[in-house]
């Protein structure tokens, strides 16, 4: 049993050095390319990817938190107040999915729980901007970004929530 929970373990590690490192490297590679590589929203993919490889709600909960605080304290990016608002939005997008995923299909799961967060999300920028918190635009990304990286993400989970 203990060589069971001593392997879940290192495979919880290793998904989460390698949602760190894809949060890291983005930056960098846009940067060194010229591709908008962060309009797939890496932090959401990484945050989902580690909770589709691990099934553990509790350590993607944990990456939803950490995720913008890493990326921050490195880049400097997001800025303060967004990272915020970054963290709280993925950290719904888990616990909604964690909740609607026993009691619906793990797609359409994903894909509500990523929409709500997204409401979550720009209700909470709304008023963060009304604030003066921030300069900058609602909507930065466009919609349809979101949405196909909303349906693509839904499509893994359909794919492969199921099969161990």
């Amino acid at each position: 049993m203990a060589v069971i929970a001593r392997n879940k373990a290192v495979g919880i590690g290793i998904t989460d050095a390698a949602a760190m490192l894809l949060v890291f490297l983005v930056p960098a590679l846009s940067h060194l390319t010229s591709v908008p590589f962060y309009l797939l929203d890496p932090m959401r993919m990484a945050v989902l990817g580690a909770l589709l490889c691990t099934r553990n709600w509790k350590n993607s909960l944990a990456l939803a938190l950490a995720l913008p605080i890493v990326s921050f304290a490195l880049s400097g990016h997001p800025v303060f107040p967004k990272f915020l608002l970054i963290s709280a939005e993925l950290s719904v997008n888990v616990l909604v999915f964690a909740w609607l995923s026993r009691k619906m299909n793990a797609g359409v799961s994903a894909f509500v729980s990523i929409l709500l967060s997204k409401l979550f999300y720009y209700g909470l920028k709304a008023v963060v901007l009304s604030a003066g918190l921030l300069q900058m635009s609602l909507v930065s990304t466009t919609i349809w970004w979101q949405f196909g990286v909303a349906v693509a993400l839904s499509a893994a989970f359909a794919i492969f929530w199921n099969r161990r």
